[in-house]
């Protein structure tokens, strides 16, 4: 096989149909668009029921989303034992190993379990409880 015997593959090639180009392409005077009706004549926008009260504004409005909320991935105190004592968790360390698949906004620690090693542990937010019993077991509990 040289390059000017390169070809597509058959059917992987095909052209855009173009309508309204007269009656032998198959897709003349309507252009595939049927006869009258709204369809025919212009777009209809999304959600529109010809006149009649749309879903949309049927169904009752509730509740609000605050588009600056944040959410932080949660990790709790018994997972932290996974580590050698002395050791530094920060977020990275838990992405890495598998703690947090995402760090979302952050990472926060709560007190769900216990800790029975000292170490320092490097994180967005921490609960009372939770710095607390890292604060107990001899480690440190540093905000970032």
């Amino acid at each position: 096989m040289k390059l000017h015997e390169l070809k597509p593959a058959e059917g992987s090639r095909k052209e855009r149909n173009r309508v309204g180009r007269g009656m032998s392409s198959g897709n003349g005077k309507t252009a595939g668009r049927g006869h009258k009706g709204q369809k025919a004549r212009g777009k209809v926008r999304l959600g529109f029921e010809g006149g009649q009260l749309p879903l949309f504004r049927r169904l009752p409005k509730r509740g609000f989303t605050n588009i600056n909320r944040k959410e932080f991935a949660i990790v709790n105190l018994d997972v932290l034992n996974r580590f050698e004592e002395g050791t530094e968790v920060t977020p990275e360390l838990l992405i890495e190993t598998g703690v947090v698949n995402n760090a979302k906004s952050g990472i926060k620690i709560l007190s769900n379990g216990s800790i029975e090693k000292k170490l320092t542990v490097k994180a967005n937010k921490f609960s009372v409880a939770a710095k607390e019993a890292i604060e107990a077991a001899g480690g440190k509990a540093e905000v970032i």
